[in-house]
């Protein structure tokens, strides 16, 4: 397939997005130069609308703004009731949750796992999120490049060292203040996109949206009954909303990048605001992201298909360049770096506020009295954003995703079974450290079987949530008396009370 020119407006248009976020970077440096508060909770100031639109924009990488209309385009709307579970969830998380993180005033989610049960959980948490953000780092810089360098003539090194690179230096001076109004524009560009993809493609088809909704209907691109037929599990819909379920449920307790939001804003009230704030935009989603998908469906079955043996991820992609007017076409590819952007800044500063609370002033406080936690936390952004950026490079150099999507699996395989744990100890009142550590390895055992037998990722993520807080529960019973402390205030029973930190 020849590949299209980007042109020069479209690349007038991206530098000044890529300037604009930098910029960001700059301004709120001296804030967050200040001290930890201010790098890693922006002092507790941020607006509610500001903080969902960030964990919006967080929990939307640029893999989803391109993954989610080829799911549309190739088969339908199914994987989109897995986004309805965000109504369930954002109860869940403001009356059981969120209590927590706040009377503990916790930086990391995983102090909370400290208190609960002991500091060896908390560092296996927080280790296992370390470890798996630094390589979700390069694949989120690699997969949106590698699809639209696929289906344009833009050198996909150079758009990496640019992209990645001014996204570390902006993480770098701005912390948390300037991750989050980063992901604010993020939000909205990448939104705006989307909309500018549904509205040229759905005017363009011959009859407009008329044409595109009978297409939609005649082929079955919305749902059908083949989505309830337990015969394939990759389309059935109760296992998609349990799965989607216990993955959304790990990203918003069990997962720095986004728990860490929760202590950016002034009140409890606040934060609420916040999660509705986003759970509002998660479901504007639902219609935007698979409508792409749909409209592109029916335009390029009624404009002429696409080329033969055309890769359908780079879809979106391919659309904006080929048939969105230049300028307009920059700003929608911006939306898709500002998606993996949004991501990469989020992980990164996650990452340095696990480093410096969960093991800096958690272990080694009074031996490294020489180097302030902002400076440590700005070098870990640096090293850890170096090595993603290097490590996508590698990628897109070699072609050793394989690899790397090995790594990813593996490190990922602890996620969800660590919001098990973080149910288990939040529900009930008999599971302790014995019990969540056996849990953690059994749970991630059957985890393995269950993904080595199986073609879908959400029966592996029900399987791995349910065995998780099932075997912490049970194992619990058989704990010696050393295990057992005071937990008063740290479970839903005791959720008003306060808590007396041992």
């Amino acid at each position: 397939m020849t590949k299209v020119g980007f042109g020069t407006l479209n690349w007038i248009v991206l530098v000044i997005y890529l300037l604009a976020m930098l910029g960001v970077g700059v301004y709120f440096t001296k804030k967050a130069s200040k001290n930890t508060d201010a790098f890693f909770k922006a002092k507790s100031s941020i607006p509610a609308w500001a903080a969902g639109f960030s964990i919006y924009a967080t929990t939307l990488s640029a893999i989803t703004f391109m993954s989610t209309p080829e799911q549309a385009y190739l088969k339908d709307w199914a994987y989109g009731v897995g986004s309805l579970s965000i109504i369930l969830i954002v109860p869940l998380l403001i009356k059981y949750y969120v209590p927590f993180f706040r009377k503990l005033q916790v930086t990391t989610a995983y102090e909370y796992l400290e208190e609960r049960f002991s500091p060896i959980i908390r560092v296996i948490g927080s280790a296992l999120f370390m470890l798996y953000h630094i390589g979700r780092v390069a694949i989120v810089i690699y997969l949106p490049i590698i699809a639209i360098t696929s289906v344009s003539n833009i050198n996909p090194i150079l758009i990496a060292c640019v992209v990645g690179g001014l996204c570390i230096i902006y993480t770098f001076l701005g912390g948390i203040e300037g991750v989050i109004w980063s992901d604010v524009i993020q939000g909205i560009l990448l939104l705006g996109g989307a909309l500018l993809v549904v509205l040229i493609g759905g005017f363009t088809v011959k009859g407009g949206f008329g044409t595109v909704v009978s297409d939609a209907i005649s082929n079955h691109k919305i749902l059908s009954g083949a989505d309830m037929h337990i015969g394939d599990l990759t389309k059935f819909i109760p296992l998609i909303f349990a799965g989607q379920f216990f993955n959304t449920l790990y990203q918003y307790t069990g997962s720095q990048d986004v728990v860490q939001r929760y202590q950016t804003t002034a009140t409890q009230k606040e934060t609420n605001k916040s999660l509705w704030t986003n759970g509002i935009l998660a479901l504007i989603t639902i219609p935007l992201f698979f409508g792409m998908g749909t409209v592109l469906f029916s335009y390029y079955k009624n404009m002429g298909g696409l080329p033969q043996g055309f890769n359908t991820s780079a879809l979106v992609p391919y659309f904006v360049i080929t048939e969105i007017p230049a300028g307009i076409a920059g700003l929608v590819i911006a939306a898709i770096f500002a998606a993996a952007q949004s991501t990469i800044a989020s992980s990164l500063n996650a990452i340095s506020s696990c480093f410096v609370t969960d093991f800096k002033q958690r272990f080694f406080d009074n031996k490294w009295k020489k180097i302030s936690d902002v400076t440590l936390a700005r070098i870990v952004i640096i090293v850890t954003g170096l090595f993603g950026l290097s490590m996508s490079i590698y990628l897109l150099v070699g072609n050793a995703s394989k690899t790397w999507d090995l790594f990813l699996t593996v490190t990922g395989l602890f996620g969800v079974p660590i919001a098990g744990i973080f149910a288990a100890g939040i529900f009930t009142k008999r599971s302790n450290s014995f019990g969540a550590i056996l849990g953690l390895i059994l749970s991630v055992a059957v985890t393995v079987f269950v993904q080595q037998n199986s073609d879908s990722s959400l029966i592996v993520a029900t399987v791995a949530f349910i065995s998780s807080f099932a075997f912490t529960y049970i194992l619990s019973f058989f704990a010696p008396k050393k295990y057992i402390h005071n937990i008063v205030g740290l479970t839903a029973a005791t959720v008003k009370e306060d808590y007396v930190k041992q």
